[in-house]
């Protein structure tokens, strides 16, 4: 048996598990950092601080006598403070000689006051929000935003010759002056835009040149997503689809047509890659996406994105305001699509199988390590965003459940009885143990 034939599936399944691996332990590290950090300043000690569960394969105590520790399980990580009587933050029940529950020391979890303990809660998913911010920033600062006027950087590979140069300053196209921010185009450029062959007034060497038969909206593929027909297709970033069931494509918006009325049958893609013609099967499958009325309808799809031109527009470097703005609204954006998908699960509007299992995410995170370091930093972004997200929902056992309790303890003006907790803690294990077998059952059962 020829047993190389296995090293290239290997090779991918162990990048996806680090990928995997990677993305979640430095999100768990970031989140459990924040119950840690803002504990550590309200004057709650921190017993020990985990990256993983199971069996300890590292660990070390620093000065305050905080047990730091890899486990073997890289699914998640916990804090545990003093008074905690596990992972979980249910206080210990210590009962004094009058039968009462006692009274904890100042420094542990259950013996702050509710200030203290409220912040050191919410800090864990505040601080996957600033964590998503921040990689959100980084990669806003570094991409810059399109240069007006509108100006030629690299022009894309292609199958045809283009009449564009490198540095030529776009004026017009189809007898439209480009003078706004790219972000904020006008209905007569968007109609513009879609006409292709293109008519193309361009400022080179100092004179106004005019180009004919300009091709917009190339079936070239700008983005490939994740867990899609153009993944295990074997498509890539930078294709050129040439034909589809041997109709030739001529603009991207000619794919989406043949997709989304092929009923879900396999098509036949031929496509250019840096020089030679190549072919492949692509099966759609049916998504949920968002319509214009903020609800959602199902949709073949294979999962690629086109773009406007066949180049890349020179980008100039956003000011610190605008990539803090743009970061921002990127973990809002996150935020309001993960809301929005839920509660279109739960009533039952979209497909279940939108909700993902750990096999899905690993999946994810290996498929964007592979088209890049952008792309996967982008991923534990939204990610993280997610987790801190679902760590405020008001199930005990998660973040949001303890805040509850305080909430709960704040209006009655005494805690709640330990004992109650610890029950609403086990209903709430059961809950999320019954989710994650769901979500488990999706990355297995579902297309």
């Amino acid at each position: 048996m020829d047993y190389t034939l296995f090293y290239p599936q290997f090779g991918s399944f162990l990048i996806t598990v680090l990928a995997f691996i990677f993305c979640l332990s430095i999100i768990v590290f970031v989140h459990e950092f924040g119950h840690y950090f803002i504990g550590k300043l309200s004057g709650i000690h921190a017993e020990v601080f985990s990256i993983g569960f199971g069996p300890v394969l590292l660990s070390f105590h620093d000065k305050k006598g905080t047990k730091w520790q890899i486990a073997a399980f890289p699914f998640g990580g916990f804090v545990k403070f003093l008074g905690d009587k596990n992972s979980a933050s249910v206080p210990e029940l210590e009962i004094n000689s009058d039968n009462q529950i006692a009274n904890h020391d100042r420094a542990s979890m259950h013996g702050a006051p509710l200030w203290a303990r409220f912040a050191t809660v919410a800090a864990g998913p505040v601080f996957n929000f600033i964590f998503s911010g921040f990689i959100f920033f980084i990669i806003f600062l570094g991409q810059g935003t399109t240069k007006i006027p509108l100006t030629v950087g690299e022009l894309f590979g292609m199958p045809y010759e283009t009449k564009l140069r490198q540095g030529d300053v776009i004026v017009s196209i189809n007898n439209i002056p480009i003078e706004k921010d790219f972000n904020e185009l006008s209905p007569d450029l968007i109609r513009a835009l879609s006409i292709s062959p293109a008519t193309y007034i361009v400022e080179r060497d100092n004179q106004l040149i005019q180009l004919n038969e300009i091709i917009q909206n190339p079936p070239r593929i700008y983005q490939v997503l994740p867990k899609s027909a153009a993944i295990a297709s074997g498509l890539k970033i930078g294709d050129v689809i040439l034909s589809i069931n041997f109709q030739q494509i001529d603009s991207f918006e000619e794919i989406k047509g043949l997709v989304e009325s092929s009923e879900g049958q396999s098509l036949n893609v031929e496509f250019w890659r840096k020089g030679v013609v190549k072919v492949t099967t692509l099966k759609p499958l049916k998504v949920d996406v968002p319509n214009s009325k903020g609800g959602f309808e199902s949709i073949y799809r294979v999962g690629i994105v086109g773009g406007h031109f066949p180049f890349d527009p020179v980008t100039e470097r956003q000011s610190l305001g605008q990539a803090i703005n743009s970061s921002i609204e990127s973990v809002y954006k996150v935020m309001e699509g993960s809301i929005k998908g839920l509660y279109h699960i739960l009533f039952g509007n979209i497909s279940s199988c939108n909700l993902s299992g750990p096999i899905s995410i690993a999946e994810t995170s290996g498929q964007m390590v592979k088209q890049g370091g952008l792309s996967y930093l982008w991923f534990i972004a939204v990610l993280s965003t997610a987790i801190g997200l679902i760590n405020l929902f008001p199930i005990p056992v998660l973040d949001g459940g303890h805040l509850m309790f305080f909430t709960c303890e704040a209006v009655l003006g005494k805690k709640l009885d330990p004992r109650i907790m610890s029950s609403f803690m086990t209903i709430g294990l059961i809950f999320l143990v019954i989710l994650m077998l769901f979500a488990l059952f999706n990355d297995f059962f579902c297309p």
